[in-house]
C-alpha cells in the first residue's frame, strides 16, 4: 500500500483528539441550556451565534435578551445570524428533518425573539439563507459547535466544545472563519 500511496508515509501522524476539543456531547439535548448561558455570560469581547433558529435559548432562559444586552453594555460585540424562513435552504432543511414547515416557523419565532435587540448598540442581528452545516455559539475563545445531521433535528445531533489554541489555525479558527463567511452574506434585519 505504501508503494501506491507514498504520501501516506510522509504525512504527519494523526492525533487521537484535537487539543482544542474540551468536550464532545452525543446530542445537543445532553448539554444543559445553562452551559450555553454560562459560556456566553463569560464573554468579554465577542459573541457570535449562527443558527437557523435555536429558540431553545429563549424558551429555556427567558432573560436571554437581557444577557446579550448586559454583555454588549460591558463592551462585547455581538453578532446573531438566524435563518431566513423564506430561504430555499431553510425550507429544504425542514423537508430533510421531516418536520415540514416547523423549521420555517422556528426561524420566524427566533426573529420575533431577537427583534427587540436590533437598536441595541454593539448588537447586530441578520438573517441568512445559507445551507447550514452546523450551528455556532461563540464566546471569545470558546465555542459550542452543534453539527447538523441529515434528517435529524439539531437537538439530536452532536455538539463539541472548542477552545482556541494559542497557535491558532485549528478547528476553532475554521469554525470562526465559517461564521464570518456566512455573516458577510447575511442581511440586516429591517426595523418595523
Amino acid at each position: 500500500m505504501h508503494a501506491l500511496w507514498p504520501a501516506l508515509r510522509q504525512s504527519r501522524p494523526a492525533r487521537a483528539v484535537s487539543p482544542e476539543l474540551v468536550a464532545l456531547h452525543d446530542q445537543r439535548a445532553d448539554v444543559p441550556t445553562s452551559a450555553f448561558v454560562d459560556l456566553l455570560t463569560q464573554a468579554s469581547e465577542q459573541i457570535d451565534v449562527l443558527v437557523y433558529a435555536a429558540v431553545f435559548l429563549h424558551e429555556a432562559y427567558p432573560r436571554f435578551n437581557d444577557l446579550l444586552r448586559e454583555r454588549a453594555a460591558a463592551g462585547c460585540t455581538i453578532r446573531i445570524a438566524i435563518g431566513d424562513a423564506d430561504s430555499p435552504n431553510v425550507q429544504q432543511r425542514g423537508k430533510e428533518e421531516k418536520f415540514g414547515h416547523g423549521i420555517e416557523s422556528r426561524c420566524r419565532l427566533a426573529l420575533m425573539h431577537y427583534r427587540p435587540l436590533i437598536d441595541t448598540p454593539d448588537i447586530e442581528v441578520r438573517t441568512h439563507g445559507t445551507t447550514l452545516y452546523n450551528s455556532i455559539y461563540r464566546a471569545d475563545d470558546q465555542m459550542f459547535v452543534n453539527a447538523h445531521v441529515w434528517g435529524v433535528n439539531a437537538y439530536g445531533s452532536p455538539v463539541w466544545h472548542l477552545r482556541r489554541s494559542e497557535e491558532g489555525g485549528g478547528m476553532f479558527d475554521t469554525y470562526a472563519d465559517s461564521f464570518n463567511a456566512v455573516w458577510a452574506t447575511a442581511a440586516p434585519i429591517e426595523e418595523h
